[in-house]
């Protein structure tokens, strides 16, 4: 693609932690898809509007691996989200049959037996918190904790090495290559471990059931190998989203004190309630990556084979096309349409129930326990932390009470 100074440059700057940069409803005013230069250098299409974002999370043309991954659009330092992933020929296949074990292993039922569990999880965290002396760091005591110890129990890892995984975790959620790339090898080095375990010993977890369910369908090509990866990555994702996530909601509640006490005093508000910080909440500028497999036209543009497409949940759900007013924060919103923060079509997150269990199990309880909860800092204070770590987020959440 030919250099053009004049493309908007990623990351587009924000005016506080809690909003995205204005700078994408200019964009999104412009055009449904925007020309824009990553934070690599590199050209991609930025797709700005909500409907076309649906489309897009749908749109089989589309995958994260490149025919030619040597000439591929670069988006960040990021190893697994910032280039091509995966194999051209077989991505599709493989993509299908991931989910076909992925959404059995995260069933309804599995979510309604571990609601309870997790619901008293976060109480018993809750009272930890309650025992020391404040201010508290809410993100390093509560956000990560909760999250890593429920997607660690789910997946099968003891309780011993749950801290490593963390460590693991934020490893490779950071800028230094290198490090993250070590912190990759020896997660999934762990996890290729704990499947070989599991196929000799099943239990009651995530990982004995990928390769029971592999098994049963006959899925030759999701190989042993293929199942650590999805476990480890099943560990990454499936804690640090709900980690900014509980952060975020938190600041939206103490910056909403009239919807917080709402909450408190109509606990069955929290399933909005919940919808709303899925909505508004932005920890990173999401973009995620995905490369053309063929041409097509969408948007008024032309894509090319090959070309990079950014498509951000953060920016769809705050589309004022389809959330009227989208900044203001709403825990009564009755929107006409869902939101995207999980996605949408052949790219739904399979682990939406557990995220959503997890936040309804926070946000029912936080506020009861700590009423008088409030920031230990001025908001300005706060800041995103995509220096260190391309998944952002807040480095810290100082609270009192």
């Amino acid at each position: 693609m030919a250099k053009e100074t004049e493309l908007p440059q990623l990351p587009l700057p924000r005016s506080n932690v809690l909003d995205i940069s204005p700078q994408y409803k200019v964009l999104r005013d412009r055009a449904p898809l925007v020309k824009v230069r990553t934070e690599m250098g590199d050209e991609a299409w930025l797709a700005t509007r909500y409907d076309v974002i649906k489309q897009l999370f749908g749109d089989a043309r589309l995958g994260r691996s490149h025919h030619d991954p040597e000439s591929a659009s670069l988006v960040s330092e990021s190893l697994l989200f910032g280039r091509p992933h995966g194999e051209f020929e077989t991505e599709p296949d493989l993509h299908r049959i991931q989910r076909k074990v992925l959404v059995p292993a995260f069933s309804a039922r599995r979510m309604r037996l571990l609601k309870e569990h997790v619901t008293e999880l976060a109480a018993s965290m809750l009272e930890e918190l309650a025992r020391l002396t404040p201010p508290v760091d809410l993100h390093d005591r509560f956000s990560i904790p909760l999250p890593i110890t429920v997607i660690c129990e789910l997946i099968g890892v003891p309780g011993p090495d749950r801290d490593t995984f963390r460590g693991w975790s934020a490893r490779f959620g950071s800028n230094d290559q290198a490090d993250a790339a070590q912190a990759a090898m020896e997660m999934l080095a762990y996890t290729a471990d704990l499947v070989g375990r599991r196929r000799k010993d099943p239990q009651d977890d995530l990982v004995s059931d990928l390769i029971s369910i592999a098994a049963a369908e006959n899925l030759e090509l999701l190989t042993d190998h293929e199942i650590a990866e999805m476990a480890a990555h099943l560990v990454f994702g499936g804690h640090e989203t709900t980690v900014g996530r509980i952060d975020y909601g938190t600041l939206l509640l103490l910056r909403h004190p009239e919807q917080r006490k709402a909450l408190v005093e109509d606990p069955s508000l929290v399933d909005q309630a919940v919808e709303e910080i899925l909505r508004r909440s932005s920890p990173v500028d999401d973009h995620f990556i995905r490369y053309a497999r063929e041409e097509f036209e969408m948007g008024g543009v032309t894509v090319a084979k090959g070309d990079c497409l950014l498509i951000s949940t953060s920016v769809g759900n705050m589309d004022d096309r389809v959330f009227p007013d989208p900044e203001r924060f709403d825990i009564f919103r009755k929107p006409d349409a869902s939101h995207v923060g999980f996605g949408h079509g052949l790219h739904y997150c399979v682990g939406n129930a557990l995220a959503r269990t997890e936040l309804r199990a926070v946000f029912s309880q936080l506020f009861q326990r700590f009423p008088t909860l409030e920031l230990a800092v001025p908001l300005e204070e706060l800041r995103i932390n995509m220096e260190e770590r391309w998944i952002g987020g807040l480095d810290r959440l100082p609270v009192t009470w």
